[in-house]
């Protein structure tokens, strides 16, 4: 699959894993978003269910087995490169999660992972659609205390 320079675009998925009041977020070890914090996910593969990519992608990047929940909202992300080519262009599907067994650990394109509280979003520089959705995810997380 050509992640760059596609000729359709990719699906991805997000998951919002927020517990005691803290969201996990990864450092992206690859392009678009190398070197930044982001949502765990990743693409949808043939044949897969969203919540299936959802909860198989946080494995992945986090090692947290998690339980896909709520939709959050549907994005998208697209980046153009040289001469105006489309360079990027994901649809990604961002679901909020509880988890349920596991340690945080960075692992697959991860170079990081951690727990931020709400009050540590805008310090990171998160683009604007994902603080948007983590900050959702918070507030219909409170409904789950």
């Amino acid at each position: 699959m050509k992640r760059e320079y596609p000729e359709t675009p990719l699906v991805g998925v997000g998951a919002i894993i927020i517990e005691d009041e803290q969201v996990v977020l990864v450092k992206r070890g690859h392009a678009p978003l190398e070197g930044n914090w982001s949502i765990p996910g990743g693409l949808l593969e043939v044949g897969e269910t969203l919540r299936a990519a959802v909860t198989r992608e946080a494995q992945e990047e986090t090692g947290l087995e998690v339980e896909a929940g709520e939709l959050l909202g549907v994005f998208e992300r697209v980046v153009l490169g040289e001469q105006e080519r489309v360079q990027y262009h994901y649809v990604l599907i961002d679901f909020l999660c509880r988890k349920l067994a596991g340690e945080l650990s960075a692992a697959d394109d991860a170079t990081e992972a951690g727990w931020f509280a709400a009050a540590q979003l805008a310090d990171l520089k998160l683009a604007a659609d994902t603080e948007a959705v983590i900050r959702k995810g918070f507030e219909k997380a409170a409904r789950w205390r």
